[in-house]
């Protein structure tokens, strides 16, 4: 008698996971949405979802938080991705909560802490119960301690200590009107594992996660990219560099490094090699304080 085994690989696991993870918000949420920037980590959910519901499209639209100091790059990327999607984009843009006064720019600290206000007041406006985030617990320490179903109170707020247990993969979506559930699909991923998926399954990025050469601005021990949204700060001189992105936010305060990494197997071989987190080595709003980002999201941030 000859016996068949079945077995799947490591990222097969992981997206079986994820795709369990959407279809089952797709059938117990009536209003859920995807978080959609154009960076690496919202591309793969929005491949998964593709997967999830193929034949049929996504059922259900994303949505960018937009600080109006994106890469442009990243934005071409994002209607062009969407558009191949089949999907609708919803815009929240941060301009908006600055004209009608409801947050104060702070310019030595930039629009990214801006974001949570806009994004509160976007699910409200949509009465959206379920948002899909493409966190990961390997980014940030206050990111490791956020279940994959994350409950937020009517003011988006989030309890560390009041956490839903999910034991066998159980996933609890109760709310009341005016709360919602963040999700998180790629919560067991590491950024090995995103990059290794994005090169098996021939996933397009926006060329910035690639080696290019740019002229960048030396500051805190981070090389951030002079654009036009940056300010020189006194003694600052902007130099040319060979460098790519490993992670794409606001451009006021989001890093690159130096790497010559041009393609994705050559990409995986420098991840694989590093020891630093995306966000730790280039994302200077995680420095405000050492539980910053644990702060943002009892607030209701990403």
């Amino acid at each position: 008698m000859t016996t068949v085994s079945y077995e799947m690989t490591h990222l097969q696991g992981l997206e079986a996971e994820a795709v369990h993870i959407v279809r089952e918000v797709a059938a117990t949420f009536e209003r859920p949405v995807l978080l959609f920037s154009g960076g690496k980590d919202s591309v793969v959910m929005l491949h998964l979802a593709t997967k999830a519901f193929w034949p049929a499209p996504v059922p259900f639209p994303v949505l960018h938080i937009d600080t109006g100091h994106n890469f442009d790059e990243v934005l071409t990327f994002r209607d062009e991705a969407v558009a191949r999607a089949g999907v609708r984009l919803l815009v929240g843009r941060v301009q908006d909560d600055l004209d009608a006064g409801r947050v104060v720019e702070d310019l030595a600290a930039g629009r990214n802490r801006l974001q949570t206000t806009t994004l509160l007041r976007t699910i409200g406006e949509h009465r959206f119960d379920a948002v899909f985030g493409g966190a990961r617990r390997d980014e940030e320490k206050a990111r490791a301690k956020e279940r994959v179903f994350s409950f937020r109170d009517r003011y988006g707020q989030w309890d560390p200590r009041g956490q839903r247990p999910e034991l066998w993969n159980l996933y609890n979506g109760r709310h009341k009107p005016g709360e919602h559930i963040r999700v998180f699909p790629l919560s067991n991923w590491t950024e090995l594992d995103i990059w290794r998926y994005l090169r098996d399954e021939r996933i397009e990025l926006p060329p910035l996660y690639y080696a290019h050469r740019r002229r960048v601005v030396a500051r805190d021990g981070m090389l951030l990219a002079h654009t036009r949204f940056l300010t020189l700060l006194p003694g600052e001189e902007p130099f040319s560099a060979l460098v790519r992105f490993r992670t794409v936010g606001d451009a006021t305060c989001t890093g690159c490094v130096e790497s010559a990494a041009a393609t994705p197997d050559e990409v995986v071989t420098e991840v694989a090699a590093t020891r630093v987190t995306e966000r730790g080595a280039t994302r200077a709003d995680d420095r405000i304080s050492a539980a910053g980002m644990e702060d943002r999201k009892r607030e209701g941030y990403f």
